[in-house]
């Protein structure tokens, strides 16, 4: 095994905290100034920062700066509708014309919802999409109305992060897979990407100019290492599958089921296609199978099973999917949201520049 390279990187000081509700005021605002309207600026918003919230860092307020590039370049279109390109009573295959993820993801969850209520089961296949963020939170946001769904997407073949088990040249995206049934009292979900980490957390990792984990990355000739340098450079390390071969066949399998229903692309896309995500959500009605009822008794009874597992260390008590997001969820809210203080910076430049007037509580 070749040996991992450490590389030394900066240490920090500061560790901003920011209020949630400060910090969704001042991204909405952000947005408006670009040109956004009310409606979508909040949408965006919201589900930025309750990405930070759940403590998932590389989906939330880092992308602000991605997001207003690409509303510049006219890669984002933030009024664009979805086009409905064909339809039957169960089926959707949707255009989602580039615009943003947190709006068009509730536009087609929506008529999704309609169709499996009265047919029992659902599929929507949307492409062009802009970046949807978290996918738990929009199977949890279907869940909570009473279906079981299942999200997966891609990148429209243009980003390339793994590397295939044997080879060093970065291949597929992370393909995340998404899948919540209701419960009681909460949804039961999971959220995991095809590679061992999502690139998000890569991409937080190296603005904050730390070290990753041993095990996440290889650099350009394959070799272990924990600088997320290395995915920025040219030609860019890559990121390890989850499970070795298994995450890799799967985040495969994923990515041409969603580019080949869709209409989008695999990896490598033409050199004309426009990066987004390329969605595939199934939902289903448990009205319509064995009833709400039992799914909701499985759940919890399965929930309980696994909960009374006796413990391998007695101060590490069982971790459920989920689990952690919602802690995080609870003291973040309470405690505020740490940003890097690059992030931290980047969105106070962003605002100055806009003339926006900083939060009173803005300050790290």
């Amino acid at each position: 095994m070749p040996p991992t390279l450490t590389v030394p990187l900066k240490k920090h000081l500061i560790m901003p905290i920011v209020n949630h509700t400060s910090l969704e005021t001042l991204t909405r605002s952000i947005f408006k100034s670009r040109g956004c309207t009310p409606e979508v600026a909040k949408r965006v918003s919201q589900s930025l920062v309750l990405a930070n919230l759940c403590g998932h860092d590389s989906h939330g307020v880092v992308r602000i700066a991605s997001y207003l590039t690409n509303i510049q370049k006219g890669i984002l279109q933030p009024a664009a509708e979805l086009i409905v390109n064909n339809e039957t009573d169960s089926l959707i295959v949707a255009d989602a014309q580039h615009g943003f993820g947190q709006v068009q993801m509730p536009a087609i969850i929506e008529r999704l919802a309609t169709k499996a209520s009265r047919q029992g089961v659902a599929c929507g296949a949307m492409k062009r999409c802009g970046h949807i963020g978290q996918l738990s939170q929009w199977v949890e946001y279907a869940a909570q109305q009473g279906f079981a769904a299942l999200l997966t997407v891609n990148d429209n073949g243009a980003l390339q992060a793994v590397a295939p088990p044997g080879g060093i040249r970065p291949t597929l995206s992370t393909n995340p897979i998404s899948i919540a049934t209701p419960s009681d009292p909460h949804p039961i979900l999971v959220d995991i990407s095809t590679s061992i980490v999502a690139n998000g957390k890569i991409l937080v990792a190296h603005k904050e100019n730390k070290q990753v984990p041993a095990g996440w990355l290889r650099d350009e000739h394959g070799r272990p290492t924990t600088d997320p340098g290395v995915r920025y450079q040219d030609p860019p390390g890559s990121l390890n599958p989850t499970g070795g071969y298994k995450g890799f066949g799967l985040g495969f399998l994923l990515d041409v089921l969603v580019s080949g229903l869709t209409g989008g692309y695999c990896p490598p896309a033409p050199t004309d296609a426009v990066p987004a995500n390329n969605v595939l959500m199934v939902l289903w009605d448990p009205q319509h199978f064995q009833g709400a009822e039992h799914i909701v008794s499985e759940a919890v009874r399965l929930e309980n099973f696994a909960r009374e597992s006796p413990l391998s260390d007695a101060d590490h008590p069982i971790t459920l999917p989920h689990d952690r997001s919602r802690q995080t969820k609870s003291d973040r809210r309470e405690n505020g949201i740490p940003l890097g203080d690059e992030i931290y910076s980047q969105i106070t430049q962003i605002a100055n520049q806009s003339d926006i007037t900083l939060p009173a509580d803005w300050s790290p």
